[in-house]
């Protein structure tokens, strides 16, 4: 009897440790949902959109990743599952702030960092700012400046499928890349066009969006306020070459959204450069090829 409780216990024990959903308050009082899966060194994950969730990457190659890390999935503040701050703080210190408070909160002396798209912004301005607590970083088809992303790819690849029906006001340059990204958005949405920026195919694109139709309710306060605050439109890449530590950086080859040649830019002092021929949705795309890149990662280095 004492053996069949203490195996029992065991039983919870590992489960607790591989599957755990909570909820863990900030000290601004948001309510941030994390879920913990998995095996291995302790690995968050910083979604992009902004306002994407966390649900892709843990629907898409969950079952993979999980059985090499200890993944921390999080919707950030104003997203998802996640509450939204009462005054509205969406500013790039709160967010290091929560990233922090997170893995203080679950007891992770250090972790990785695993970002896709608008995530690496973030992943690199919280390794600006506490490069002790991270062990290393993965970039999945991530942008470092915005501004370069959408002026010298979105935009010109939007251009590109709107013709003749590109308005003026998209290609004025004395205005900001965000207003003319603006303008030009209905124009792909009226046309239909606006899937070919980040997929390879439109049902790709209907498979990636029905992911969340099972939530009855989804936040989506945080992409309508990030993009409007000039601290995010900073160029991370000059922060590169002072980060030591252990760096996959994973870029697409025909990613429209950030650009085929964003990685020119970036010099970490040890970095594995991964170049794909996938569009912005590796996991989804061609997961094969991704998960070749992270065992690849993982076996050259220790965590």
């Amino acid at each position: 009897m004492k053996f069949v409780s203490v195996l029992l216990f065991l039983m919870i024990l590992v489960f607790s440790v591989h599957s755990q959903e909570q909820y863990i308050t900030t000290s601004d009082s948001v309510k941030l949902y994390v879920n913990m899966k998995g095996s291995g060194p302790a690995c968050i994950y910083l979604h992009g959109g902004p306002g994407s969730g966390s649900y892709w990457l843990e629907a898409f190659s969950g079952d993979f990743l999980e059985q090499h890390f200890q993944m921390i999935y999080l919707d950030q503040r104003g997203v998802g599952r996640s509450s939204s701050p009462a005054d509205n703080n969406y500013s790039l210190q709160r967010m290091i702030m929560d990233f922090e408070e997170v893995r203080e909160s679950l007891g992770i002396q250090s972790w990785l960092t695993l970002g896709h798209s608008f995530g690496g912004i973030l992943q690199m301005a919280y390794a600006n700012g506490h490069p002790g607590v991270i062990s290393g970083m993965i970039f999945i088809n991530c942008t470092l400046s915005m501004n370069d992303s959408f002026k010298n790819s979105w935009l010109p690849k939007a251009f590109e499928l709107t013709g003749d029906d590109t308005p003026a006001f998209s290609r004025d340059t004395t205005v900001s890349v965000y207003e003319r990204m603006l303008a030009i958005m209905p124009v792909l949405g009226e046309k239909g066009e606006m899937w070919k920026i980040f997929f390879d195919a439109q049902g790709n694109s209907r498979r990636m969006n029905g992911t969340y139709s099972g939530f009855d309710t989804w936040n989506s306060d945080q992409s309508e306020k990030i993009l409007e605050i000039p601290e995010y439109w900073d160029d991370f890449r000059k922060f590169t070459p002072e980060f030591k530590q252990p760096v996959l950086f994973y870029y697409g080859k025909n990613d429209w959204a950030i650009g085929a040649e964003h990685y020119k830019g970036v010099a970490f002092p040890n970095m594995q450069l991964w170049g794909s021929d996938v569009r912005h949705f590796p996991f989804l795309e061609n997961k094969n090829d991704l998960m070749n890149a992270i065992n690849s990662f993982m076996n050259t280095h220790q965590f």
